[in-house]
């Protein structure tokens, strides 16, 4: 049977994860996406991870959907002559190419292209904005900067820059290797980390020609100013809100993620809301209340999926962090405040028969009480617009293909089953009655309400809708 839960689990696979029994412990607990982050691990590692959820999801009998997330072009300091320093309060402190190791009064800053973009008056925020400068001068490759916010610096920290569009490809010289080992593996979403243009998606774009789905992730302020291009150009969309807690005051996130989530409704775009949803776990066997509430908070946006990092991929409780996620969906889900958040925003939809017909079933269903939407979709275009109108009631979608399968298991209530497409119109409702009824969605004497194209298997063309009794 379907899982009647509609906001889809993301979770990252890791060292935590490596044992067989485990994995199969986190998809039986209701994991929907594996997610493998290429700035951890080798390939050898990843593929073998790759390799046994493929395994497992035969076992299983339900799709499941693998993401693999590049890392991007990671800003770090150099390193330091004795160990970690100390940076005091009103200090000064450079940055430089000097590669030599530093001290407390300067560092290497190996990235010239920094050099050329701030200005005097900006900062620079180093290891995820726990140390803040303030810029004061930029002579040529040097910054000298004030310490407003103090505190002990290790080598290689990280090193954000707010407010400023950096000359740097999205693609890093790694990150090609490892979007043609994800490809060649046959992976489903490609993540593509720090974007700050459109012009970073249609690069990646035109590289996957086609093979996966492309995920922007939305961490950077620039991305946050064009995030109505970069949608359009994505298939999909992450809040990944760390880097962009950094760069932005902590304030400001909660209200870009509803924005966000609303944006990519819109679009008919899955949306993902990700980092330190269940970060205490990673320890502990439960979360703080915050942590809940803030899980509660992007179901009742409406995202189409959570996502788990480091709580399952090292973390000491990954399968009872899975668990708990599901507990708190399930409780928002059936919360009756839950489907008047949902309605109080309605998607914008265009004037052509795909909108008009996913519309018209969702209020069908409604009306009819049905069991069950069921999509006929051969590219999950169908189904994509029939999880935009945020129905009441299941979406069942048949598809012909099981990458599109897979990949719709990122979509928010959408449950898919791989099938042939229907040959006319009582075929499509004889195969919509029997999917309905041995996948546990509806019972005898039950309606559904059907949607599909005509002619059948021309992906996009949907035309029809029928409602239907289950024998």
């Amino acid at each position: 049977m379907p899982q009647v839960r509609r906001t889809k689990i993301v979770a990252t696979l890791g060292p935590a994860t490596d044992d067989i029994a485990v994995l199969r412990a986190l998809l039986e607990a209701g994991v929907d996406v594996v997610r493998l982050n290429m700035s951890h691990g080798t390939h050898e590692d990843h593929a073998r991870r790759h390799a046994r959820v493929r395994e497992l999801e035969a076992e299983i009998g339900r799709p499941v959907g693998v993401l693999v997330d590049l890392q991007g072009p990671k800003l770090r300091i150099g390193r330091f002559r004795t160990g970690p320093v100390r940076l005091e309060a009103g200090a000064s402190f450079r940055l430089d190419l000097d590669p030599a190791p530093g001290d407390c009064e300067r560092v290497q800053l190996p990235h010239p292209e920094i050099f050329a973009a701030v200005r005097p008056g900006g900062e620079v925020l180093l290891d995820d904005g726990r140390i803040r400068l303030r810029i004061e001068a930029v002579r040529g490759e040097v910054l000298e900067t004030r310490v407003e916010v103090g505190g002990e610096l290790a080598d290689h920290k990280g090193v954000n820059v707010p407010g400023v569009v950096l000359p740097i490809p999205a693609l890093t010289e790694k990150d090609m290797r490892d979007l043609a080992f994800a490809l060649d593996l046959g992976v489903d979403w490609i993540a593509l980390s720090f974007v700050q243009r459109p012009d970073d998606v249609a690069q990646l774009r035109k590289l996957v020609m086609g093979r996966a789905g492309i995920l922007a992730k939305i961490e950077k302020p620039a991305a946050v100013e064009r995030l109505g291009e970069i949608v359009d150009l994505a298939d999909a969309v992450m809040i990944a809100r760390g880097d962009l807690g950094v760069e932005l005051p902590p304030e400001k996130v909660p209200g870009l993620q509803k924005r966000i989530v609303r944006r990519a409704r819109d679009a008919g775009k899955p949306v993902v809301v990700a980092t330190q949803m269940l970060e205490s776990m990673r320890a502990t066997p439960v979360p703080t209340r915050a942590e809940a509430s803030d899980v509660a908070n992007a179901v009742y946006d409406g995202a189409d999926a959570v996502m788990l990092s480091a709580e399952t991929a090292s973390g000491v409780h990954p399968v009872e962090t899975v668990r708990m996620m599901r507990r708190i969906i399930y409780e928002v889900e059936r919360d009756e405040l839950y489907r008047a958040y949902l309605d109080a925003y309605r998607a914008r939809v265009e004037p052509q028969p795909a909108d008009a017909i996913t519309m018209a079933a969702r209020e069908v269903a409604r009306v009819m009480n049905a069991a069950c939407i069921v999509t006929y979709t051969t590219s999950g275009a169908t189904a994509l617009r029939a999880a935009r109108e945020r129905p009441e009631h299941p979406v069942l979608g048949l598809v012909t293909r099981l990458a599109t399968a897979r990949r719709l298991t990122l979509v928010w209530g959408v449950h898919s089953v791989v099938t042939e497409d229907a040959h006319d119109v009582d075929d499509m409702v004889e195969k919509a009655r029997h999917w309905a009824r041995t996948t546990g969605v509806a019972e005898p004497g039950s309606p559904i309400v059907i949607t599909a194209g005509v002619p059948f298997g021309t992906p996009g063309a949907t035309n029809l809708l029928r409602l239907a009794w289950v024998t």
